[in-house]
């Protein structure tokens, strides 16, 4: 983003910037909603079918996790004014460069494809019109937007759609829960090692601490170029969008909980969390779910395809910008073109959600790990980072997490090749 547009009158210059500083403060926003995916509600709603409120502890244990490595996705792009994937390839590498590609398009591609599916369905809840018939218009205003708008506008209109997230919360209430037992589970630690316990702990760490919401982060803040002075700011305002994204994870937990968990019946998609809402918590009770379900979707896919394009883009060199058009950044755009049509695609090749959701989650907890460490050694960097790498304790912070995730990974694979 420039501070002055070009040709624009040097007494514009004030004006411009306070534009500038409104745009930029929203951006970690989006990035941190885009977590809030509708393959993470299918897993928050299965959570809350099989555990209750069980795992609420866990829910809100994640805000502060998310958080640390979102503000240091944010200070690695707002510091070096590239995204994560050119700055492995600038400082480690094609070859690592190329790994952190390859493990990035896997999963993306695959939960793009749930995704899109998710808004199919949330659609198809909507209007009684089959998912199917959703997807192809899904993904045709997705590449229309990324292609013939501009990446501020597209910002701008996606950080209001979080507001679709209060759906959840009108949901959470029309299930009547037990509050207290909601705040008793949710702020009292406990763990049991019941077969559903255990596998819904690792799927939250799963679905949640994914790598496109971190790479988005830095690729928005590349796109943004703050100035150094406000780099409390940009990391506040990453901070900022996990909260509301973790905050929304609660209360999915709580709808789900206080009807399908309460009455002991257990789902397996988001869509059909909502529909069972409908006898438990009445008809309005699955209209919002579907409601916040789609603002799911509207957020996670553009993003999802955007950083998809934007990884290949940094890796092979290409000039890659929403802010460009499709004639000066070919390339760019015929790969998030490519790979919105390949998910797609997957989305019409009769794979059922579950499965997509499984295998996306899999695929996710391989690979967050790797990108996760990758990112913290270019945030300690001297040479990518100069005077402003990221502190001691959010370095610290950040390996911790790290090793979370890696230790949730395998354990959760040890349990699926040994069936369980």
């Amino acid at each position: 983003m420039r501070w002055r547009r070009r040709g624009a009158p040097l007494g514009h210059d004030l004006r411009a910037r306070v534009v500038h500083e409104e745009i930029a403060f929203g951006s970690g926003i989006v990035a941190g909603a885009s977590d809030n995916d509708p393959t993470t509600v299918a897993t928050l709603a299965v959570i809350g079918s099989t555990t209750t409120y069980e795992l609420g502890w866990l829910t809100l244990l994640i805000i502060p996790m998310l958080a640390v490595i979102q503000a240091v996705a944010a200070q690695v792009g707002a510091v070096s004014k590239r995204g994560l994937e050119d700055c492995v390839r600038a400082e480690y590498g094609r070859g690592w460069a190329f790994a952190a590609l390859a493990s990035l398009l896997i999963v993306n591609l695959l939960t793009l494809a749930a995704d899109l599916e998710g808004g199919g369905a949330a659609l198809g809840m909507l209007t009684s019109v089959p998912y199917q018939w959703w997807l192809i218009p899904l993904a045709a205003l997705t590449v229309g937007v990324l292609i013939f708008s501009n990446y501020t506008a597209i910002e701008r209109v996606l950080r209001y759609v979080t507001l679709l997230f209060l759906t959840y919360v009108g949901a959470a209430i029309l299930a009547r829960p037990d509050w207290h037992r909601v705040l008793l589970d949710s702020f009292v630690p406990h763990f049991s090692f019941d077969r559903n316990t255990v596998a819904g702990a690792l799927a939250l760490l799963g679905t949640t601490l994914t790598a496109y919401a971190y790479v988005w982060e830095t690729i928005s803040q590349s796109e943004e170029k703050p100035p150094l002075r406000r780099l409390g700011l940009v990391q506040v305002d990453a901070t900022l969008g996990i909260v509301v994204a973790g905050l929304t994870f609660w209360f999915i937990l709580i709808a789900t909980g206080a009807t399908l968990g309460v009455h002991h019946k257990t789902v397996q998609t988001a869509e059909e969390a909502a529909q069972a809402l409908a006898p438990l918590a009445g008809k309005y009770a699955e209209l919002i779910f579907a409601l916040g379900l789609l603002g799911s979707a509207l957020i996670a896919v553009p993003v999802i395809a955007g950083t998809c394009a934007y990884v290949a883009a940094e890796m092979f060199g290409w000039r890659r910008s929403l802010d460009a058009s499709f004639n000066h950044a070919r390339a760019f755009y015929l790969t998030l073109i490519a790979c919105v049509a390949i998910a797609t695609g997957i989305g019409f090749g009769g794979v059922k959600p579950i499965t997509l959701l499984f295998s996306s989650g899999i695929a996710g907890g391989i690979t967050t790990p790797f990108t996760m460490a990758l990112m913290l050694l270019v945030a300690r960097n001297s040479k990518t980072m100069g005077k402003h790498r990221i502190a001691l304790w959010l370095t610290v912070s950040g390996w911790c997490v790290t090793g979370v995730v890696t230790l949730a990974t395998g354990i959760y694979l040890v349990q699926t090749v040994a069936g369980g």
